[in-house]
């Protein structure tokens, strides 16, 4: 590989699994004609990797590099990406005045030689902090393809600082506002300057998608950056991420309860509160009350909703003593614990801090149990101490984020994500959410669309919490969103992907379709990743047999059964 290594600072004043529709599951459609964006057309890279480098100039960026990565030194599932150049570089580097850290928005760039006249902004997940390969990941597990390949400009980022800061980062409060929402507002017009130096124009249209929190800064950029993005997709989205870190601490706070062990710091192991026996036959007693609710007993509830009203925790599981736990029946204690969980998080007075969960056969999950009993006890009190405090805690209890989590006051504590302090002059429920979350009149008004899709098992972002909020956009828009928004639920799935599910879909190629062509996805299919699949998931029942595909439907259209193969996407109408 051909490297070159540039240091251009300026401190001038002043970033395929094909989707179809179907006629018979079209939904009805606001009657308001918004405008048809045109389609992009194709550029190719003005010289060479080097030459480009010797071109980059941007206010209060360090190009660090540029480096050529020939055709077929990286692979996505097999295949072979084409010549592209790699950029990294960083912007706004500063000392911060409060913890005396250095910080910069870190990023990368991929541009291909051949180049499709789109670009691509790659939101990250977690609490950031990585600058990833800027490949273009899409949605859902075990992806096939990434935008990259696909001919697009790509970019992805640390949303302002590095792993190594994790999660003090919190104590700068510009750190804070970089990772909510003004990396993304400082990258995209840098990025579009590169593109326009290194293929004579800017992209034509602009793409942006992310799951997990990269979902948040996707659903944040609908709202702050509608200007700027053409098609966003929103994945598994935690855009009031602030209040699911809490609904995460009242979960381990209710295993907690009922464990029946310790760890080595001495607080309740919450593993022992629930385990996968335990879980496993929860999620069966699902399918024994649900599985046939979309016309087909085939281990997946496709009718959700239906599902919440034909489950009842108290009767369909049966109840054992406390000693008589040997994975057939819950304790009482346990219902209660499980119960409350999926309830939502509430303060002493009832009041809910976040919404409910469905029950879904996904509880059986490994990714369920990572949240849950995992990350509720470690990342989430890390997140809540110091992102989402205002003032942050004390960096001294960074060592006992388990004992922090566990004695989270859902009275004293949670309000803190509304709150300012001194220099923390921005709550993180100002600079974590999208500002008016059912006004997208900005977006739509251009003609820019937006995909959500949620897995209904995802245990830290409530699917309930999603489709509560496009029910309220749609009734913020006249009575139907669907003309620019489109929501779909995967059921079965986990935090992004994983659990018993068809999780392989692409949501970019249909939302190009639907931006450039004005062809607006009906239904999505997705695969279940069994053994046979290039990438496989575990935890795809072994009885489902080869090739499982399943259309996601539009939401509130659930997926029913009419008549054939009952592995096959094409005998499921979306009804």
């Amino acid at each position: 590989m051909k490297r070159t290594s540039i240091a251009l600072c300026v401190s001038a004043v002043s970033a395929m699994l094909a989707a179809c529709g179907g006629g018979s599951d079209s939904l009805s459609t606001n009657a308001t004609q918004l405008p048809r964006l045109s389609a992009a057309q194709p550029a190719t890279l003005s010289g060479d990797c080097a030459a480009l480098a010797a071109r980059l100039t941007f206010a209060n960026t360090t190009f660090t590099s540029v480096t050529d990565v020939p055709a077929g030194t990286l692979k996505v599932a097999g295949k072979s990406v084409p010549e592209h150049c790699v950029i990294e570089g960083k912007i706004n580097q500063r000392t911060s005045a409060v913890d005396g850290q250095t910080y910069a928005i870190g990023f990368e760039m991929r541009l291909p030689l051949a180049w499709n006249g789109r670009f691509f902004y790659q939101a990250n997940g977690g609490l950031d902090g990585n600058v990833t390969p800027a490949t273009g990941v899409l949605s859902g597990g075990g992806p096939l393809n990434n935008a990259l390949n696909m001919g697009f400009a790509v970019i992805s980022s640390d949303a302002g600082h590095s792993g190594s800061q994790n999660p003090l980062f919190g104590l700068d409060p510009q750190a804070r506002l970089d990772y909510g929402y003004n990396a993304v507002a400082t990258l995209t017009p840098m990025a579009k300057q590169v593109i326009r130096l290194a293929y004579g124009k800017g992209p034509d249209r602009s793409y942006f998608e992310g799951c997990s929190n990269g979902g948040r800064h996707a659903m944040v950029a609908a709202s702050r950056s509608f200007a700027d993005y053409d098609g966003i997709i929103a994945g598994d989205p935690g855009f009031h991420l602030p209040k699911a870190a809490i609904g995460e601490l009242w979960s381990a706070q209710q295993l907690a309860t009922v464990a029946t062990g310790t760890t080595s710091s001495g607080i309740a192991d919450i593993t022992t509160g629930l385990t996968a026996t335990e879980r496993q036959l929860i999620a069966s007693k699902i399918i024994a009350k649900c599985d046939s609710l979309d016309g087909v007993a085939d281990g997946m509830v496709q009718d959700i909703k239906a599902c919440q009203a034909n489950f009842n925790l108290a009767t369909d599981v049966p109840t054992c003593s406390s000693n008589g736990r040997d994975g057939s029946c819950l304790t009482a204690a346990q219902k209660l614990a499980v119960g409350n969980m999926f309830s939502g998080a509430k303060n002493s007075a009832g009041t809910a801090l976040y919404a409910s969960f469905p029950y879904d056969v996904g509880i059986s999950g490994s990714g369920w149990a990572a949240w849950k009993q995992g990350n509720s006890i470690s990342l989430d009190p890390a997140a809540a101490a110091f992102v989402f405090t205002s003032p942050p805690q004390s960096a001294s209890i960074l060592s006992s984020m388990g004992a922090y989590g566990l004695n989270f006051s859902m009275d004293s504590d949670a309000p803190k994500i509304f709150a300012t302090s001194g220099v923390y002059s921005e709550s993180s429920w100002s600079f974590m959410t999208p500002p008016n979350e059912t006004d997208l009149s900005g977006l739509r008004s251009r003609g820019a669309k937006l995909i959500v899709y949620h897995g209904t098992s995802d245990p830290v972002f409530s699917s309930n919490d999603t489709t509560d909020w496009y029910q309220r956009l749609s009734t913020a828009s006249g009575g139907d969103a669907s003309n620019f928004a489109r929501l779909f639920t995967v059921a079965g799935m986990n935090h992004c992907s994983g659990g018993p599910t068809a999780d392989q879909f692409d949501m970019l190629t249909p939302m190009v379709a639907w931006v450039e062509q004005g062809q607006a996805p009906n239904r999505v299919i997705a695969t279940a990743r069994d053994t046979s699949n290039a990438i496989p998931n575990s935890e795809v029942p072994t009885s489902w047999g080869a090739g499982r595909t399943r259309p996601l439907c539009a939401y509130p259209k659930v997926a029913r059964y009419t008549s054939g193969d009952v592995n096959s996407a094409s005998s499921f109408t979306c009804s």
